[in-house]
């Protein structure tokens, strides 16, 4: 019974990756899925569910668990490795796809769908990033006061800047897929301007 629920999850976020969420009726899911209406409903009441469990899957879900799982203590360069590891989470579900051409920019346009539609998800989702950004100054901090950052900057500022590198890729310049090495480069760049050296 699980396996079927998560190949619903897995097969639906695929589509809804390909087509948009707008674009995705549940006639094809149905196809999509090979099941009937009646089964896709005893596990999901409705699309709206379907869309936020997957939403919530690939999302939400492996955010909140790498966010809970950092210290208070934790210093930028553990930071940096525990965002990577929520993005690794990413890319394994997209290299899990069938249809190898969908990328992180075809899923940030399902994030825009969601937090559009569902306010409650949209709350749940900004919560997780007021989480991120808090972390983030909190190993700021730490490393000032561990002596491995400079004292004198911009802690808010800097809190901001690493909290927005995922994000700071442009489809518009032909990169739409995120490059999960430049990310952790650009991390790692940005970590060395204010390093204590």
């Amino acid at each position: 019974m699980k396996d079927r629920r998560e190949f619903i999850i897995r097969k639906s976020m695929e589509l809804y990756a390909l087509n948009g969420y707008q674009n995705v009726s549940i006639t094809d899911l149905q196809i999509a899925l090979d099941m009937g209406r009646g089964t896709l409903y005893y596990y999901f009441k409705d699309q709206d569910e379907l869309f936020l469990t997957c939403m919530e899957t690939y999302f939400l879900t492996p955010k909140h668990r790498v966010l809970q799982s950092i210290p208070e203590t934790v210093g930028i360069a553990d930071m940096i490795e525990a965002m990577m590891r929520y993005l690794g989470t990413l890319e394994e579900a997209l290299m899990s796809f069938d249809n190898k051409s969908i990328n992180t920019s075809n899923v940030n346009g399902l994030m825009f769908s969601a937090c559009s539609k569902f306010p409650s998800f949209s709350r749940r989702a900004k919560r997780l990033a007021i989480k991120e950004q808090d972390l983030w100054r909190k190993a700021i901090l730490n490393d000032q006061r561990t002596g491995r950052a400079r004292r004198g900057i911009d802690v808010e500022q800097i809190a901001l800047i690493f909290a927005h590198v995922k994000n700071s890729y442009d489809s518009a310049l032909g990169m739409g897929q995120m490059n999960f090495q430049l990310l952790r480069k650009t991390y790692t760049e940005l970590h060395k301007l204010i390093k204590n050296e």
